[in-house]
């Protein structure tokens, strides 16, 4: 630049163009250029590049990208599988670098190009993204679902083991809570959980449990394009943003709920920032947002998946893959399945029959060995083997009382210990416990004296046991001195 100065000064002072060439060692045509702008122009390209190999094949190149288009993004043509096929089947003989170039440019031109959008107060975005978390010692991929305000960016972000219908919904149930409002509108892509079928003029047919959430809450749903992330651009941002800010380093929680609580606060911190382009922080304007949005309904959608099924010869009832036990009365019988997201609870008439954790494996059967105490007391031998009692984790003092009672009364023992087991059908196992302790310390092993001893655990009494009610209780044997005995020893003594 300091050249380009010197040329113009020079010539401006009368020096010729000719003499400025040969005086600052540049070309005529240099000089030239540097008189007709005042600043270097750049190069300036006059005509097309000229490929004469390429030519007759950038047809083929042209119809093989449009037509990946319509294929998985990882499965499309690169440069490199591009100039390999239009050397081995159209016989082109360039070279792989103008191919590259040619491409390069075509996607340049056809790159698509987007409006920037404004956001009125009162509505709001969601989607579901990815991580892995530490729950528990357990390394495993975290679900989290993400809600943003695109007016004011509050966010909120919740955590969960899959994003199924009634994360979707729980989401939504917690989010809505957290702000304490309704937005007017959300705006989703098109989530199977959401969205059951597209019809064919556009309408969306939504999922029924996604319906009913929208029935009591009264927001409207609105659908970005199939494919089309941009037109949730901010959610999908807010997805971005809390895998890198709230999940790095990678989370280690004891539970699901302490790292939801966690998340939360996370979300409550942020709207103390001020982001670029912005004077005001996120709870200011966030206020704004609050003041359009809709009123809470008196009560929470409840967040569950409803279904119905029949109790197999297991006592055992299927529900998304997984099998869920019962007690053994209700057998063969149809029952209702709720299933939330962390538990699953099935009934049978208007009685709940079994409450389960909520299983996200498949193929798997989660048991409470309870439900299958009736018919092992009556199938006594299936004691050891059954799979319901197999990875049952109980105090190594219940192992002690029925070693006990197996030692004393052998098979009858044996289906005692069960009857001791089935006071679990109606006290707590701490309680139970804690008379099993009190029974092996006073030697009283029999069911009697047990329920006996959990009965005064429960209704804080000192216990009173009966030798004539618990015939099971060992006897002490009491012998009585004779008169004849004892002067015996007297004129033993005397001799």
């Amino acid at each position: 630049m300091d050249l380009y100065r010197k040329v113009r000064l020079a010539c401006a002072e009368g020096m010729s163009q000719r003499e400025a060439a040969r005086h600052f060692n540049v070309s005529r045509d240099t000089v030239a250029k540097m008189m007709a702008f005042s600043t270097p122009p750049g190069y300036r390209r006059t005509a097309p590049v000229k490929r004469p190999k390429l030519d007759g094949f950038t047809e083929i190149i042209d119809n093989w990208l449009e037509g990946d288009r319509e294929v998985h993004r990882k499965q499309r043509h690169t440069a490199k599988r591009v100039f390999e096929r239009l050397r081995d089947e159209h016989g082109f003989t360039g070279g792989y670098t103008i191919v590259k170039d040619y491409i390069r440019e075509r996607e340049r031109r056809v790159r698509e190009m987007f409006v920037p959008l404004a956001h009125p107060p009162g509505h709001a975005q969601a989607d579901f993204g990815e991580a892995v978390v530490i729950i528990d010692g357990v390394e495993q991929k975290a679900h989290f679902f993400c809600m943003d305000l695109p007016h004011s960016d509050a966010c909120y972000v919740r955590a969960y083991p899959a994003a199924t219908a009634e994360a979707w919904v729980d989401g939504h149930v917690h989010a809505f809570a957290f702000f304490g409002r309704v937005p007017v509108s959300v705006l989703y892509d098109n989530d199977r959980c959401l969205v059951a079928k597209i019809l064919s003029d556009g309408t969306r047919q939504r999922a029924t449990l996604f319906s009913g959430f929208l029935s009591h809450y009264l927001f409207r749903d609105r659908y970005g394009r199939p494919g089309k992330g941009n037109d949730k651009g901010n959610v999908e941002g807010l997805v971005g943003y809390s895998r890198r800010n709230f999940m790095v380093p990678v989370p280690r929680f004891p539970s699901w709920e302490a790292f939801n609580a966690s998340l939360e606060e996370q979300c409550r911190r942020r709207r103390a920032d001020v982001l670029r382009g912005h004077s005001e922080t996120i709870g200011d304007r966030l206020a704004r947002d609050l003041a359009a949005m809709i009123d809470m309904p008196a009560a929470p959608f409840e967040a569950c998946d409803q279904a119905t099924g029949r109790v197999s010869s297991q006592a055992l009832v299927r529900y998304k893959t997984n099998d869920y036990s019962v007690p053994v009365a209700y057998g063969h019988r149809d029952v209702w399945i709720r299933g939330y997201v962390d538990n699953v609870v099935i009934g049978c008439g208007g009685e709940v029959i079994a409450r389960h954790p909520r299983c996200y494996d498949r193929e798997d059967m989660v048991f409470d060995p309870v439900h299958y105490l009736p018919l092992i007391e009556r199938k006594i031998n299936a004691l050891d083997q059954a799979a319901p009692l197999a990875e049952w984790d109980l105090p190594p003092e219940f192992a002690t009382l029925r070693r006990l009672m197996e030692a004393r009364m052998l098979k009858a023992g044996r289906r005692e210990y069960v009857q001791v087991l089935r006071l679990l059908e109606t006290f707590d196992i701490d309680d139970l416990h804690a008379a099993i302790k009190q029974a092996l310390r006073l030697g009283a092993v029999g069911f009697d004296a047990v329920k006996h001893l959990v009965l005064c655990q429960v209704e804080k009494r000192p216990p009173k046991l009966d030798l004539d009610i618990y015939p099971y209780l060992p006897r002490a044997e009491v012998g009585t001195t004779s008169t004849a005995s004892y002067m015996s020893l007297l004129s033993e003594d005397a001799a």
